[in-house]
């Protein structure tokens, strides 16, 4: 009898231990990761270039909301529906306006509009103005696109080259 639950407690902890590997490696891989440095946690919060540095809560939350809401489409910083226009730094910065900020991407998440800012893509990209068609935009808050919109900024400098399909992030 006693056997069998030192046997049931060394699978227990060994397992346990694995565990916690995985998770550990894959945090550390994370923009969530406790390691973020404030410099790396530091994106510009408007068009005049003012600072925002975000908390290590605020990307994993952004994190979270990325993957539940943009990743099917937005994979690693990539578009699925137009490769030519992904979510690197470079091509943020060259669309009209540029996106290339906090406030900048949540206003996109509020009011899409195609790269060269001409049409609404209200209908055809989530967003917060077209809930009924794309209902999983419905709980976002504020607070949510601003951590959404700060993993995009945060990804490149954590993953370099992957996000964005390895296209240069400069």
């Amino acid at each position: 009898m006693f056997f069998p639950l030192k046997k049931r407690l060394i699978k227990a902890v060994v397992g346990s231990v694995f565990a916690g590997l995985i998770s550990t490696t894959l945090w550390a891989g994370s923009a969530a990761g406790a390691e973020i440095n404030r410099d790396i946690r530091t994106v510009p919060l408007n068009d005049s270039g003012d600072p925002i540095t975000l908390t290590t809560k605020q990307l994993a939350q952004g994190q979270r909301k990325f993957n539940g809401s943009c990743a099917s489409c937005h994979l690693d910083g990539g578009t699925k529906t137009n490769p030519s226009v992904d979510l690197s730094p470079a091509t943020l910065a060259r669309a009209t306006p540029p996106r290339n900020s906090v406030s900048s991407i949540v206003d996109y998440l509020n009011e899409p509009t195609t790269y060269d800012g001409l049409r609404t893509l209200a209908e055809l990209h989530p967003s917060t103005a077209r809930t009924d068609i794309f209902p999983k935009m419905r709980d976002l808050t504020e607070k949510d696109l601003t951590a959404i919109a700060g993993y995009i900024l945060v990804q490149p400098k954590v993953v370099g080259k992957q996000w964005s399909g390895g296209k240069p992030n400069r």
